[in-house]
């Protein structure tokens, strides 16, 4: 088999494994308001899984929120979101997130992800920045359980702070390191 035709197969399985997964929306992109919704319910969503996001949302400059992102690969993968930025329960501006990867994967899946902005600084590089790549630029760090037990809102220091959330699907792992998050018309 061609190294082509071996592309072409992984992209129809992928396409496949979406599909049956319920992950694909043949309905296209999300409307403006349909986005606006999502975001707002999947931030009520982690502060009901994650108490702490709450309190780090005092905190905030701004949040950017991707209510859901899709990924899937085998061998090569990717994944891609839509999400907005909101200043206090205004939403500011809209943004995608697009990553790709490629090694031992296969499979689907689903997740939201939070970032809260902590610093003017990383308010004004999302903004400025044609493309935002996590881990180049403000320090993010990913917050899961056993770092949610060591912070509290007086040792919050870094730039931003990020809560992966409401996975779904037929994939091991998420990490957001390299994903690229730019700003989008709507």
């Amino acid at each position: 088999m061609t190294q082509s035709m071996r592309f072409f197969l992984s992209i129809f399985l992928v396409t496949a494994s979406l599909a049956s997964a319920g992950l694909l929306n043949t309905a296209g992109a999300a409307t403006a308001v349909d986005l606006n919704a999502d975001s707002r319910q999947a931030l009520q969503t982690l502060y009901k899984t994650n108490p702490f996001s709450e309190t780090i949302s005092h905190n905030a400059k701004a949040v950017l929120v991707f209510p859901n992102i899709i990924k899937a690969g085998l061998v090569f993968g990717g994944s891609y979101g839509e999400g907005v930025l909101m200043k206090g329960s205004k939403v500011e501006s809209y943004y995608n997130s697009v990553s790709g990867s490629w090694g031992l994967q296969i499979g689907a899946q689903s997740y939201g992800y939070v970032v809260f902005l902590m610093t003017d600084k990383a308010v004004k590089y999302v903004a400025d920045t044609k493309g935002w790549e996590i881990g180049v630029g403000p320090t993010v760090v990913l917050v899961n359980a056993g770092v949610a037990k060591n912070l509290s809102s007086s040792t919050l220091k870094d730039d931003a702070y990020a809560f992966i959330f409401d996975q779904q699907g037929l994939m091991a792992g998420v990490s957001i390191e390299g994903t690229k998050i730019s700003q989008i018309k709507r």
